[in-house]
């Protein structure tokens, strides 16, 4: 029997209406704090994500999907949105923009990671950029339109976790006692973390492997090394935050380890989730554009795994549909009729459906029950040479005699 390929999961027709709430709550969200949506290419030139991402990164190195076209290219499915969207922007010139330009955007990225809860494969994100400002307020803004995206999705007992990184300069010292803090202790340090002290020393802090955060919770603070300016901007980040009564957490061991990154990450957390608490995180990136060539470029964006947030999400939050009306039409008169009276009620804008199989009414009225529909609409051949149908609301069995011209207007009070 053919089966899917580890790591990837089929969204199956009754998870869908959890996904489509999902992605119409964080569109409208989104519309709603001035970003537009973009929608960029599932694979890219594998240059463009060893630049951006690095080199030395795990993603880099062990879990993206390369392959070589037919003409000899490597080409990359996307491990992440970020960088796709910075080379549209530079391609098609949108930084001529007179305004800071706001984008957002939805699809499936490939990493090749070990399968857990809420982490596969072909997985799901949202994310936005806001690009053209380093003012602190775009970094409230950004982290705002995240905490109000999971508010209006009702998830519950979540973190807002942040920290500032300074500048590559900030960080040049601080790097120095870093590592002269772990050098005697590096042995003890897991494997992965044994590497990154050669090649990016940060993630170190980042580590979630119990007997790394248990020998590095005495490490130097990487806020002790900030420049003025920094400082400023983070404290006016977190002034901004107050302003809008969103409640955080200064988390000191926060980090974005590449080199682009800068000043402001966050993240948002949920007990509920086990080891991969994290359901949304972002931050500064002010240095992405100069390393894709293009001029120096201020930005600021978060991604969100949609699979973790179907983990939390609470069935009862999902905004109801519509009801559904089935059109029961059946014998020789009643059949083509109901067929027509199926496209009406569909071209004035209501869920209608009917099972094409059905000749009976048992048969038709059984396949309206499993279809779930809120009501029937019956039309025989009796009802057919008379111009009506029937009108039987399923949970209740009423039936109403409703003429076939008044029919759209009459359910269209049910909905």
């Amino acid at each position: 029997m053919l089966r899917s390929v580890k790591g990837l999961k089929d969204i199956l027709p009754q998870q869908s209406p959890q996904w489509q709430h999902i992605e119409t709550v964080a569109r409208t969200m989104a519309t709603n704090y001035g970003f537009s949506e973009i929608r960029i290419p599932i694979f890219e030139f594998t240059d463009l994500y060893a630049r951006s991402i690095g080199g030395t990164t795990d993603i880099v190195e062990k879990e993206m999907y390369t392959f070589l076209d037919r003409d000899g290219s490597s080409l990359t499915l996307r491990p992440e949105g970020t960088a796709g969207v910075v080379r549209a922007v530079l391609e098609h010139k949108l930084l001529d923009s007179p305004v800071t330009r706001k984008l957002f955007y939805f699809g499936p990225m490939f990493r090749h990671e070990r399968p857990q809860a809420g982490r596969y494969r072909q997985f799901h994100q949202f994310g936005v950029e806001a690009i053209g400002t380093d003012h602190p307020l775009t970094d409230v803004e950004v982290i705002s339109l995240l905490w109000q995206l999971f508010s209006s999705l009702y998830l519950k007992d979540l973190t807002l976790h942040i920290n500032s990184i300074g500048t590559i300069n900030d960080r040049e010292d601080y790097i120095q006692k870093l590592k002269k803090f772990l050098s005697p202790i590096i042995k003890n340090l897991c494997g992965n973390c044994q590497r990154r002290y050669s090649t990016n020393p940060l993630r170190i802090l980042d580590c979630k492997v119990p007997i790394c955060q248990e020998a590095t919770q005495h490490t130097p603070m990487l806020i002790d090394y900030l420049s003025s300016d920094s400082r400023i901007h983070f404290q006016q980040v977190l002034d901004g935050l107050r302003d809008l009564e969103i409640p955080y957490t200064i988390n000191h061991r926060l980090v974005r380890g590449l080199d682009y990154y800068s000043r402001t990450t966050f993240e948002i957390t949920s007990p509920h989730l086990g080891a991969q608490s994290t359901i949304g995180a972002g931050g500064r990136y002010d240095g992405l554009f100069q390393i894709l060539h293009g001029p120096s470029t201020p930005a600021i964006g978060f991604a969100v795994g949609l699979e973790r947030v179907m983990l939390l999400l609470e069935e009862n939050q999902i905004e109801k549909k519509t009801p559904l009306f089935f059109v029961a039409g059946f014998g020789e008169s009643g059949k083509p009729k109901g067929f027509i009276l199926l496209h009406e009620i569909r071209k004035a804008g209501m869920r209608a459906d009917t099972d094409h199989k059905g000749n009976t009414l048992k048969a038709l009225l059984r396949s309206a029950d499993k279809l779930g529909a809120a009501y029937s609409i019956i039309v025989g051949d009796d009802e057919a040479n008379s111009n009506t149908a029937i009108l039987r609301n399923m949970k209740t069995k009423v039936q109403e005699i409703v003429n076939l011209k008044e029919i759209t207007q009459r359910i269209h009070q049910e909905c």
